[in-house]
């Protein structure tokens, strides 16, 4: 890979990671009440879930990811998924006491990381928009496997070492938040996800899916 594709690899991870979407949210939400560790956990579930796309894109045709990803109950699947976990989020009552529980117990990691990859996943956005990273980068790298290969592992690398950055910086909140600072950003976090879920809902009956790649589907990272 040379200088210039490295250099493309390392921009497009740096741009994704701060794409905002339901992702981002959750991801800060988390490192800033659960810790770095848990930060950690949720991120590379959301990171393999991108994995799986860039897989999915390479070895399925075109045809099989367009049908899929042209699916309107996928996307409406998807958003309502967002929108009763959004729901949870504003209507559950905390009554753990007057001080939040930062601790997360190792049990806990693999919900955390569940978390990460199906948040990831149920957004067909990413889907197609890995699916046309795919069609472009190919025919640029002249189909060489490796070359490939080695764009979209700095792609995601450099994605997870900003994502490092944040969790780590959204830990440092943790000795100011309180309880009620706590439910609230919580509340906020189910507001966001719930919108995320509605517009995910609506684009699945009035977005034409014929067009790949968009910048509204980055945008639903």
């Amino acid at each position: 890979m040379g200088f210039d594709e490295l250099r493309s690899a390392v921009g497009l991870g740096i741009v994704l990671s701060f794409m905002v979407g339901p992702v981002f949210f959750v991801l800060l939400e988390t490192a800033a009440t659960k810790g770095f560790r848990a930060g950690l956990v949720l991120d590379i579930g959301v990171v393999l879930g991108d994995i799986f796309f860039i897989l999915l894109a390479y070895f399925s045709s075109y045809q099989l990811v367009e049908n899929i990803s042209n699916g309107p109950a996928l996307y409406v699947f998807g958003g309502a998924i967002l929108v009763v976990y959004g729901l949870t989020l504003i209507i559950k009552r905390d009554s753990r006491g007057k001080e939040p529980r930062f601790r997360t117990k190792r049990n806990d990691y693999l919900g955390l990381f569940m978390k990460g990859f199906l948040l990831n996943v149920i957004n067909v956005g990413v889907l197609i928009f890995w699916l046309g990273m795919v069609i472009v980068v190919g025919p640029a790298m002249e189909g060489d496997a490796v070359r490939i290969a080695s764009f979209f592992s700095v792609v995601i690398g450099t994605y997870l070492l900003v994502d490092i950055g944040k969790i780590l910086l959204a830990k440092q909140l943790r000795s100011k938040l309180t309880q009620n600072r706590v439910i609230g950003m919580r509340r906020v976090l189910g507001v966001l996800l719930v919108i995320s879920g509605v517009i995910m809902i609506f684009r699945g009956f009035l977005v034409d899916h014929t067009v790949v790649g968009t910048d509204w589907d980055i945008i639903q990272k």
